[in-house]
């Protein structure tokens, strides 16, 4: 839907911005034998590969998946066990083109930049493809060629040689960036047209059924706030005698020690039947215990 694509337009802008500004404050090639490769490979395929867990983290879609669980998935037929099989598959397809987004404009816009490919790989240019090839052995040759990316380390008359690898390497870097890009927009129009071609609903059905879930979702996120917070509201007035936020309150229950104690402290979740779990300390004192003790009465008049 449309928020969807807001939604990617968004996170790939705050890519861009962020590439840049990384760039800008924190890369600065080596331009040592040996170690080019290795600081622009990790410049190019750390934050791409940090992206990508994010992605996936912050998709709610990938804890459904994880967190999900089938009742009675032993008595479900081949056909059910095939259907499931799919719809896992589509859930999986769906979160992985979500998570990326970032890491592909990551990938993309630093390959358009070239800084960091200029980086990774100015010690491996073949000699053919520049003039004024330094004489010695290739050892030699690879050490002045990994001084490239870094134009104060140049001879001055290497400088011509240099500036025709550099050339070289930004425009094999920014043809490798714009074919990505062509490769990802290709595969995302042809993953809708297949999604559209196999799907059981009309077009006007499938916008209905999208509008549907989006309401459904956000009803029921208003449910839980609401139903959460009540049920909370229960358990803090057995512990303080009175409901919070009301005007008129005649009385406030003293708790005592051994309560203070019992809600206090580290608490996960604990099960208490095959059904029902405790939430929280508060919540296993308010279902244990019964709600006698000091009560202290308020004055009405100030």
């Amino acid at each position: 839907g449309k928020e969807v694509v807001v939604a990617n337009a968004i996170i790939a802008i705050l890519t861009i911005g962020g590439q840049q500004l990384f760039s800008f404050f924190t890369f600065s090639c080596p331009c040592h034998v040996g170690q080019n490769l290795i600081y622009g490979l990790a410049f190019l395929g750390v934050p791409a590969l940090i992206l990508l867990i994010v992605g996936y983290a912050l998709n709610n879609q990938t804890w459904r998946l994880v967190m999900g669980k089938s009742s009675h998935f032993g008595r479900e037929t081949s056909s059910n066990w095939l259907l499931r099989c799919k719809l896992v598959c589509f859930v999986l397809c769906s979160i992985t083109g979500r998570a990326l987004v970032a890491p592909v404009t990551w990938l993309a816009v630093t390959l358009i930049n070239g800084s960091y490919y200029i980086c990774a790989v100015s010690e491996h240019v073949p000699e053919q493809y520049y003039g004024a090839a330094p004489n010695g052995t290739a050892s030699e040759r690879r050490r002045v060629l990994a001084t490239f990316p870094c134009r104060q380390l140049v001879p001055p008359e290497l400088t011509r040689a240099r500036d025709e690898v550099i050339l070289l390497l930004r425009y094999q870097s920014q043809v490798a960036g714009w074919l990505l890009i062509a490769v990802v927009v290709i595969t995302v129009f042809l993953s809708y047209c297949l999604a559209s071609c196999f799907s059981p609903l009309s077009f006007l059905h499938f916008r209905y059924w999208n509008s549907y879930v989006h309401n459904e979702q956000e009803l029921f996120d208003e449910a839980t706030e609401q139903h959460s917070r009540l049920y909370a509201m229960q358990n803090v007035r057995k512990f303080f005698g009175f409901v919070p936020g009301s005007e008129n309150v005649k009385e406030i229950r003293i708790p005592s020690l051994r309560e203070w104690q019992a809600i206090s402290g580290l608490a996960f979740l604990k099960r208490v039947d095959k059904e029902h779990y405790d939430y929280s300390l508060l919540h296993d004192w308010a279902l244990k215990e019964r709600a006698s003790g000091k009560y202290l009465r308020i004055d009405e008049d100030p």
